[in-house]
């Protein structure tokens, strides 16, 4: 099953497991409403891709 983060968070969610709160976002003026209804002064970015598992991404 290939699923990114944000999505198997989401049907943990479903069931009542505790996740960190976190928004997906596709676009910068996503990234800038995340950081907004986060708040604080620092924020997280990670970028997710299917390649095959840890370590295995050519370059």
């Amino acid at each position: 099953m290939k699923i990114h983060e944000y999505q198997g968070k989401e049907i943990l969610k479903k069931y009542g497991v505790a996740v960190p709160t976190g928004y997906p976002c596709f676009s910068i003026d996503e990234a800038i409403a995340a950081a907004e209804k986060l708040g604080g002064p620092v924020w997280v970015v990670k970028a997710q891709i299917h390649a095959g598992g840890r370590g295995k991404a050519v370059a």
